[in-house]
């Protein structure tokens, strides 16, 4: 059905609010039996990719061009690293470091949030390790003492790390402390319930299944809404100097 152009997307110069009905999907080379959903990449002015990969059964990934983390939404994937093999479900997630010999297969129909940086090495400091984990294996940490708004920290919280990913989780009513302004960029994917979000100067209503990017310095606040808490996995790049050095 024809909504004659309405949909809560919108693109402003310092975020973008995706919606799953303008979602495009695409293949990418290299990957077999694999549709990508390309939400955030360098064409946005982001410095990492964002994608949903929707898998058929049997799909693979091709080798990923520098770091790679992978977190299962729905079904179930096979990874093989240094011939030991890895079953992730829903909630399952890996680390993977540029050049990690490795190989993701799905088992059946799966989807799976798929998140790539070129690594930014800093000196001095070892080459970050493979993780592979579950989200229900990660203590929530309440924000700033808010036992009503809790975080689960994906990545090690380490130098050799040069991004973050992280779960949130808001009771039905909370909502972050303050507007955050910072030099981190974020991508953003709504998992369960919704709430109102803050993006520059606009308000938006989000529910799960949207996406979200922010650039640099983009104001940003959320507040949960409705009867069920709200979460939501979010990227942000982390650890590394402004200029590079």
């Amino acid at each position: 059905m024809h909504h004659l152009g309405a949909t809560r997307s919108s693109l402003k110069h310092d975020h973008l609010l995706q919606t799953p009905d303008t979602f495009v999907r695409i293949p990418l080379p290299g990957a077999s039996a694999v549709e990508f959903i390309v939400h955030a990449g360098p064409q946005l002015g982001a410095n990492f990719t964002q994608m949903t990969a929707e898998f058929s059964s049997g799909g693979t990934l091709a080798p990923a061009p520098g770091q790679r983390f992978i977190y299962v939404l729905e079904g179930e994937l096979d990874l093989v690293m240094e011939g030991d093999r890895h079953p992730l479900g829903p909630g399952g997630y890996a680390y993977l470091p540029a050049g990690a010999d490795h190989s993701i297969t799905a088992m059946g129909a799966a989807r799976a949030v798929l998140i790539e940086k070129i690594y930014e090495p800093e000196a001095n400091t070892p080459a970050p390790s493979i993780v592979v984990s579950n989200e229900s294996s990660v203590a929530e940490v309440p924000l700033m003492g808010d036992s009503s708004l809790r975080v689960r920290s994906l990545i090690p919280n380490a130098d050799e790390y040069d991004f973050a990913v992280n779960t949130m989780t808001y009771d039905p009513g909370a909502g972050l402390s303050m507007v955050e302004i910072h030099v981190m960029e974020h991508g953003l994917l709504m998992l369960e319930g919704g709430g109102i979000y803050r993006l520059g100067d606009s308000w938006y209503p989000v529910e799960a299944g949207d996406f979200i990017w922010m650039a640099p310095y983009c104001p940003q606040w959320f507040g949960a809404i409705g009867k069920k808490p709200a979460k939501y996995l979010i990227y942000k790049d982390w650890r590394r100097h402004p200029l590079g050095a």
